[in-house]
């Protein structure tokens, strides 16, 4: 099969590999559409997980149904699949324990591309078709179905994380796509107010159209002082990191009420340690809490995320700023993504539609 790869640190290109053998609780799926990540970004040119060579990217996509192993039940050739991000070992003690994404280590249910083969190949291998593929409805274009992969339950899991009420006040830092889709999760949810920190107009008017009541700009001047003076020195119940450094996580304890909660749902990929400030975390016992984690996986999710989308609840055509057509286009759309021009959401390759 041909893939495009890291090769390296800072260094990518299309390669030639045999293709993926198939399990008996597994499939082998082609690409119908595929869309570059952030995270990508980060894993090759900052090297935030490491060293990878020969490495196919990519994690966020829909396929077609090649082959299934003797031991599947539920998915046969030709059907068209949404491919989470994520995809679990399900018989594993932490999928038990509720933390599949952890399937079998630390972040060990992130396959793709991080220590897998993953999307970005004419062909590629999902573990555990049963537990990890979900049926494309007919409703969805395939384009919108790869923002089901990772977008979308990585923003909702910002707003589960943020544990957001009914009435929340609630702050949302970065607006890409991962960060809108917070902003939605948010607003479903409930929440009253939506604070949503970002600069690019095209990520702000779609915040706006997901639900953010008021825009913040963080050339504007320090976040807490912005947030602080808009709420009358009271600061919000709940913040969404999905943006952002790790010296983002003091702006958000400022402006964090007693007793709020944090989801951090941002890839931190570089700096050695995250800065609490001591005083406005309440010397220690402010009961100010910080829940960073990986978005869930699993075909549940995925047809549950389907579900709002088939229903007219949610509405991904926003996300998609860039279109493709070719395979070949994966390079070009994962550029994009790295250099982030100011008209830039997300981009998609669309294969087959």
């Amino acid at each position: 099969m041909k893939g495009f790869a890291m090769l390296g640190i800072g260094k990518t290109g299309w390669i030639e590999k045999s293709d993926p053998v198939c399990g008996p609780m597994d499939a082998l799926c082609r690409p119908l559409a595929l869309a570059p990540c952030t995270s990508d970004v980060h894993t090759v040119w900052e090297g935030a997980i490491g060293d990878r060579k020969d490495m196919i990217l990519g994690h966020e996509g829909c396929g077609v149904v090649v082959k299934v192993g003797e031991l599947v039940k539920d998915f046969k050739p030709g059907d068209r699949v949404i491919v989470p991000a994520i995809t679990p070992d399900w018989n594993s003690l932490e999928a038990q324990a509720g933390f599949q994404m952890h399937s079998n280590g630390m972040l060990g249910g992130w396959k793709f591309s991080n220590f897998k083969d993953g999307l970005f190949g004419t062909l590629f291998h999902v573990n555990d078709a049963d537990g990890n593929l979900a049926l494309l409805p007919d409703s969805i274009p395939t384009g919108e179905a790869c923002m089901l992969s990772d977008m979308v339950p990585t923003g909702f899991h910002g707003a589960e994380l943020a544990d957001v009420q009914f009435g929340d006040i609630v702050l949302v830092i970065g607006i890409g796509p991962v960060g809108l889709m917070s902003v939605a999760g948010a607003n479903l949810k409930g929440a009253s107010r939506i604070f949503a920190v970002g600069t690019r107009e095209v990520c702000r008017e779609a915040a706006a159209f997901y639900g953010a009541t008021e825009l913040i700009g963080y050339k504007e001047g320090p976040i807490d002082a912005q947030v602080m003076k808009m709420t009358d020195g009271k600061g919000v119940d709940k913040i969404i990191i999905a943006g952002g450094t790790v010296d983002t996580f003091s702006e958000a304890v400022k402006c964090l009420k007693p007793g709020g909660k944090i989801g951090n749902v941002n890839y931190l990929g570089s700096g050695e340690h995250i800065c609490i400030p001591r005083v406005e975390w309440g010397v220690g016992m402010g009961h100010k809490n910080i829940n960073g984690g990986l978005m869930p996986g699993g075909r549940l999710r995925m047809e549950k995320l389907a579900s709002l989308v088939s229903c007219g609840k949610l509405n991904l055509s926003r996300l998609i700023t860039h279109r493709f057509s070719k395979f070949e286009d994966i390079e070009e759309a994962l550029m994009l993504m790295k250099d982030k021009p100011k008209d830039l959401i997300k981009p998609v390759v669309v294969l087959e539609n």
